[in-house]
């Protein structure tokens, strides 16, 4: 499969990319900036540099073409400011959808956070976070011509993946190490069966494997 990912530099998506590579998929990553090409190239990963804030849609699209799949792992990082969040959390996700469907790529997958809704109420700025989330899974999941998931993990650690999840629509809150998100991230890039799915993700006592196949025969 080729796969291109949107905030490829990310914690989550650099450990996806390695993932990938290793199981023989031809992966892109796209970057905003150039000096980030080489931690990609090391995760085996063929890096795109393009800024999701600035670019078209016919520029997103073009990069897209010729993919199996799309996954939107961009965010715009706990230092940002309200402005970001609506720029990159929300545009940027809207701006990757609609280059998907304008490329042909059906199957999507969008990393989103566990509290998302276009309804949350409150200033702060995690607030405005969930609020852009909550707004960009609701236009992907418009979509018809997206074959698309939605991943809402937890609270994110950098401990060391233990493979064992809980999956769900709704699961709780809880923490889960980014190395296991990226390990479901992998296998739903695999399972079309979770299409039009919304799941919450948190550590658990399910394989990866088994909790995906778990929520696809639901």
């Amino acid at each position: 499969m080729r796969i291109v990912i949107a905030g490829g530099h990310g914690q989550i998506a650099l450990r996806l990319e390695r993932l990938l590579a290793a199981r023989g998929d031809e992966v892109a990553g796209i970057v905003r900036k150039a000096e980030q090409a080489d931690d990609l190239r090391a995760a085996g990963a063929e890096p795109v540099v393009l800024d999701l804030e600035s670019a078209s849609v016919e520029e997103v699209a073009e990069r897209l073409r010729g993919a199996d799949a799309a996954v939107f792992a961009a965010g715009a990082g706990p230092g940002s400011g309200v402005a970001r969040k609506d720029t990159v959390d929300k545009a940027a996700a809207v701006l990757f959808a609609d280059a998907a469907v304008r490329a042909g790529v059906r199957r999507f997958l969008i990393v989103s956070s566990m509290g998302a809704d276009p309804g949350h109420q409150g200033d702060e700025i995690f607030d405005v976070y969930l609020r852009a989330k909550g707004e960009a899974d609701a236009y992907v999941s418009s979509l018809d011509a997206l074959d698309w998931t939605i991943l809402r993990p937890g609270a994110l650690t950098d401990d060391a993946g233990t493979g064992l999840v809980r999956l769900e629509a709704h699961t709780g809150r809880g923490p889960v190490p980014r190395d296991d998100v990226a390990a479901v991230l992998a296998e739903l890039v695999d399972t079309p069966a979770t299409n039009g799915l919304a799941l919450e993700l948190i550590s658990g006592s399910a394989p990866v494997s088994v909790a995906v196949k778990s929520v696809a025969g639901n």
